[in-house]
């Protein structure tokens, strides 16, 4: 009788040599305990795990889970998510991504429920910190093009710099950075203390900014932002104003 199968038998055995499933699945190469083969008792659980793909962390109480999953950062636990079944859920769970966000983050917001959970609140405050950063970046390259397309066209949006002054409406907030860009002195700043809150279409980040080689103090700043289009749109700029020996300085500069 010919054999197909992959055991020690080199594909030809007798009928009373005939090895059942059953009987093989337990020994490593496949032989009963007649014939002298080395039991191994995890050999079925092995195959099993093979087959779906199991490993330790999937196996873990769901508490040791979430708590090994606090330790990983943005793209590992994208990683993890995209590797089988199993560690998708875990990778969706909702605690493991509230515990990145208060890594990345802030933990001031943790009362907060979000109403898609974590994971989708991570994702946008994500996207809304990018804007914001972007915001800034386009003040250092002086860009009124990219400004422009940052602003919400609308006549009720508000820019306060700090010089103090108030504009109110797309053409005037533009017009106001133009004369900021035009303003010979360039400065650079730096960006601390970045706190983002975010509803459904609506969102606000508050900041510290720190102008570099001045001994002004820091600003605080407020941006406010607005989603339309499945896109997030600036409609309030608000920086404290800059005082320079006890003056306030009459000149726009961005806080």
């Amino acid at each position: 009788m010919t054999c197909n199968c992959a055991c020690s038998c080199n594909g030809s055995l007798g009928n009373s040599d005939l090895v059942t499933p059953t009987t093989t699945a337990p020994y490593l190469n496949g032989v009963g305990s007649s014939g002298g083969g080395e039991m191994l008792d995890r050999a079925p659980m092995v195959a099993a795990e093979r087959q779906t793909g199991a490993s330790m962390m999937e196996q873990l109480v769901p508490e040791i889970t979430t708590h090994a999953l606090s330790y990983l950062d943005y793209p590992s636990l994208c990683r993890l998510s995209m590797t089988n079944s199993q560690m998708r859920r875990a990778a969706n769970d909702d605690n493991a991504w509230k515990a990145l966000y208060h890594k990345d983050f802030t933990l001031e917001q943790d009362a907060v429920t979000p109403v898609n959970g974590w994971k989708a609140y991570y994702a946008a405050t994500r996207a809304i910190i990018s804007v914001n950063t972007e915001f800034f970046d386009i003040i250092r390259e002086r860009s009124l093009l990219e400004m422009g397309r940052l602003w919400l066209n609308a006549d009720y949006v508000k820019c306060v710099h700090a010089s103090g002054e108030l504009f109110t409406g797309y053409n005037a907030v533009m017009e106001s950075w133009q004369l900021a860009f035009n303003w010979e002195q360039a400065v650079d700043f730096q960006i601390r203390d970045v706190r983002a809150r975010v509803l459904t279409d609506m969102a606000w980040v508050t900041m510290r900014t720190f102008i570099i080689d001045m001994d002004s103090g820091p600003f605080n700043v407020t941006n406010i932002f607005e989603l339309h289009n499945g896109r997030w749109y600036m409609v309030h700029h608000h920086s404290s104003v800059m005082l320079i020996d006890g003056e306030v300085e009459q000149q726009i500069v961005q806080g």
